[in-house]
This record gives structure tokens, sequence and C-alpha cells, in this order.
């Protein structure tokens, strides 16, 4: 698969490495504009009108030709136009038309001068300001162009992008179809939540973040459950997600433990591309391909599972549901504390970012050990500490990525 399996690999080049290998693999389909929520346009949405549709008044006040107006001298009102109810009347010369924000400006308005700037005695109008040509008037297409590419493909539709579909009179949009992957855990150690610990049990956890943010990213979820340390029954869990999903992610299973058979299988069943990661929490990360669907490998520490969905998995999920990613904001803090880091490996650390008195600044949510969940709950922010970098000190300046919409 082109990668280099020798040693620890530099995010960047998995990440890049692997975005090489993927493409779209989701159909397109047609789905009502209130079913669409959350799906990913298949192609470009083109305007069918232009938005606003015709010349429209931006405040309530009167429609004028400027050349009916002289200082001092009101005008006579000669009707009232609003919005779904145009002005439709005659306009003589020295009158004005009385107009509500929204409403069709009659043909022949050069302004819209707001009422707080008139004075008003019965039909009689004095202008207390002159107008500039084209005041206070919304010109048909200024906003959208009819023909205009108002959604280009690979948009996720959110709130924001339902009422402008509606505001074109978009009844039914083309759309992928859900990315469909399977999930399971593996671990003899792993009980299901709600069931009695014995000792030396654990919860699994890993599945219930993965789920919520597939579940985020509109993806369908097969959910393969626990599977225990057995070659046979992962065997038989490997082949039923290749044949049913798109992706398989597992959690757990991948480092180096005698009872860990993720990669003897994947080596049976597929191949792989890599298998370790120069990151902090996540170093034992696994990709590859099963002969139909692609496979993704979280360590089984709950922080590492995360942060590695989060920077790996999520793009890569993106370009197969054929969805346009853009990587993360990243911004300059202060460290308000000491942080610590051996050079090495990029780290992401959990912190909590705030506004201080001297800028952006940035705190640990105290331990950073990979199996500690709770530094993450707690945290709005990773801080990203480069691979080289060691300890840090109080004071020094430090990259934050806030947390995207998979995390919050």
């Amino acid at each position: 698969m082109g990668f280099d399996t020798s040693g620890l690999l530099p995010l960047s080049d998995a990440l890049q490495g692997m975005l090489e290998q993927l493409a779209c693999c989701c159909d397109s389909e047609q789905q009502p504009l209130p079913e669409a929520l959350g799906r990913v346009l298949a192609s470009d949405i083109a305007s069918p009108l232009a938005v606003p549709p015709f010349d429209n008044s931006a405040m309530d006040g009167y429609a004028v030709r400027l050349s009916d107006l002289t200082a001092g001298t009101p005008l006579i009102m000669a009707g009232k136009a609003f919005a779904g109810q145009p002005y439709q009347g005659e306009w003589p010369a020295g009158h004005c038309v009385r107009i509500m924000t929204g409403a069709p400006v009659p043909p022949g308005t050069d302004a819209v001068v707001m009422q707080e700037e008139t004075q008003a005695d019965g039909d009689r109008i004095t202008f207390l300001a002159q107008p500039e040509p084209g005041q206070n008037i919304r010109r048909a297409g200024s906003d959208i162009g009819k023909g205009a590419c108002v959604l280009p493909a690979g948009t996720r539709l959110t709130p924001r992008e339902m009422p402008l579909l509606a505001s074109l009179g978009i009844a039914t949009v083309p759309v992928r179809r859900p990315l469909k992957v399977a999930i399971f855990s593996t671990g003899d150690e792993l009980k299901p939540v709600g069931t009695p610990l014995a000792h030396g049990d654990i919860y699994d956890s890993n599945r219930y973040g993965v789920r919520a943010m597939l579940a985020r990213m509109g993806c369908d979820c097969l959910d393969l459950g626990i599977i225990p340390d057995d070659p046979a029954q992962l065997r038989a869990a490997f082949i039923r997600a290749d044949e049913e999903a798109d992706v398989l992610i597992t959690t757990g299973g991948v480092s180096v433990g005698e009872a860990d058979f993720t990669k003897q299988l994947l080596d049976e069943l597929g191949e792989i591309g890599f298998w370790k990661l120069a990151i902090k929490p996540g170093k034992p990360f696994a990709f590859g391909r099963l002969p139909r669907a692609w496979f993704f490998g979280l360590p089984g520490n709950p922080v590492s599972a995360m942060v590695t969905f989060d920077q790996l998995v999520q793009p890569a999920l993106a370009k197969l549901a054929g969805q346009r990613f853009e990587r993360p904001l990243q911004l300059q803090a202060i460290a308000a504390e000491p942080l610590k880091k051996s050079p090495g490996r990029l780290d992401f650390q959990r912190g909590v970012m705030s506004q201080g008195p001297n800028g952006l600044e940035v705190r640990s949510t105290g331990s950073q050990d990979s199996a500690v969940f709770s530094s993450l709950s707690r945290a709005n922010c990773y801080i990203v500490l480069e691979r080289e970098r060691g300890r840090v000190a109080a004071g020094e300046t430090v990259t934050v990525e806030p947390f995207g919409g998979l995390l919050l």
C-alpha cells in the first residue's frame, strides 16, 4: 500500500498516504429537503432563481423619484406597497409611495427614504434628507444570481444550509448515501455497561465514543459489539464487516500483546498500510484494507481511540463519504503553567483554553495518561506539541487546536 512500516510514521505522512488511496464510495440519490439534513451533497447546487427575485425595499419608508424631490417641498403619498402586496396604481409626478420592508419597489423608484427621515402631515410627506441613488433598495440578484453555485458538491448539510435551499424553492437535493461503518471492540476484559464487573474486568467505553462520532458524521453504524480475544470469532467479525460495510473500525487489539490478533487477521484477509504512528496518544494505530472494506484499528486506551479517530479517521471517512473536509483551525496561546513533554512524538495534550489578561492562554486538564478519559471530557482543545519539543515552561507560546463539532 505504499507505506514504510519499519518505524513510527509521522501523522502528516500517515494522513497524506491514506487520503491518496481513498475515494468516495457512496452512490448518489435524491432526497426530500427535510430528509437531507446531515447528508453530503453529491453535486453542485445552482440557484434556479435570483435572490432577491425583484428589487425591493430594505426599509420601512417612502419610495421616491429623485426628480420629484425639492428641498422643503412635500410630496403627496400616492398609495402603499407591502410585502406580498405591490403598489400597482398610478404614480403621478410629485408623489411618493409608502413602502414596507421587503415590498417590491414601484417601477421608476430611484431610492427609498426611511420613515425616520421624513415628516408626515396626512398624505403630505416632507423629506428631511436628500437620498442617494439606489439608497435602501435591494436589487434583484444582489444576494444570489440566477444559475450561480450556492453550495458545492461535498457540502454536509447543516441547519445553516437548509433555509438557504428552501429560499430557492428546492424541494429535493442530490445527496450521497450514508457511509456504512462496522465497529467492534476486542478484549476478554471488556464487559457491557449495566452488567457487574468481576476482578480484572472493565466496561467497554470506546464503542460509545466511536458510535457517537460516527453519528455526528452522518454514518450508518453496524455495531458488532464486543468480540473476545478468539481468532475464530474475530475472523468471523472481520468477514461480516467486509461483506456488509464500507469501513471496519475496531478498538483494541492493535498493539504487540500475545492476545492481539488483529494484525494477524489483517495479514491473512487483506493488507496492512501502516501500524505505528509517531504521535501521543495513539501510537498503536492501524490502517489497511480488506477485500472490500477499508480498515482502521484504534488503540484500546480510551483517549488514544478518540484522538486518533478525530485526527486520522475523521478526514478519511469524510473522503470516503464524498465530503469536503477542512483541517481544524490552530491558534497560538500562552502556556499558563509548565507542561511535561519528552521529544520523539507529536503530542496532543488535552487542555482548557481561555482568554487571559495578555491574550489566549491554555492550561492542562491534568494527567495526560491515555487511560485517563476525564482529561478529555474536561478539555475544550488540544495542546499540540511538536515532535521534537521537550518540556514547556509557563509563559511559552504553544499551538492549540479547538475541538471541532465531532467532540463538542
